[in-house]
């Protein structure tokens, strides 16, 4: 009798939504390696972690985290999740702004748009913070950060198309939150090579 591995228990659908995010169209800002994924969420996972760096300099941070259950998942509405995180530092007076994190929020569905990634059941926090230095930390001054953290389901048409679609909204996310000005429309960033750094 033969034994099966690991790989011939992957579904083929997941295998193909991992695929097609490997091979997404990402901002060339976006640095990406592959992390391990969260093991108890979902029966399989795959992540990647990004950080946006202009000039040696990193800007933002975040990571992509996509969850499949063959047998589907109430909460989810679907066989599919896509999880993300995205932190960078602002403007302290920037933090300041009230409308801030509903801005934030629509840079997330906005990002989902541009890159026509169908979702439903889109839920998250965006979190702004100030920090103030005091007595010894004083010369410190202050600083603050933005973090958006979602969940969706990708709409799925009995196939994975659209899946690095979702990988490349994320990548706008990270740029947005980073300070950079979109991308003109129709316009296709060259790719790097992704990896290992």
């Amino acid at each position: 009798m033969a034994v099966r591995n690991e790989i011939d228990r992957t579904p083929a659908q997941f295998a193909e939504a991992v695929g097609q995010i490997r091979q997404a169209i990402l901002r060339p800002e976006v640095v990406v390696d592959e992390m391990p994924a969260p093991q108890r969420i979902a029966p399989h996972a795959f992540a990647i972690s990004g950080d946006v760096v202009v000039d040696d300099d990193e800007l933002a941070t975040g990571r992509f985290i996509l969850l499949h259950d063959p047998a589907g998942n109430d909460a989810w509405g679907g066989t599919f999740r896509c999880v993300t995180f995205a932190r960078a530092d602002i403007e302290a007076d920037m933090a300041a702004d009230p409308v801030l994190p509903s801005v934030g929020w629509s840079w997330l569905t906005e990002a989902l748009d541009a890159h026509d990634s169908a979702y439903s059941a889109a839920s998250g926090s965006v979190t702004v913070v100030r920090s103030e230095g005091f007595g010894e930390m004083a010369d410190d001054g202050s600083d603050a950060q933005i973090e958006v953290r979602a969940s969706w389901t990708p709409t799925m048409d009995g196939a994975t198309a659209g899946m690095g679609g979702h990988a490349g909204a994320w990548s706008n996310l990270l740029c947005a939150i980073a300070g950079l000005p979109p991308l003109a429309p129709g316009v296709i960033p060259l790719q790097r090579r992704r990896g290992v750094r």
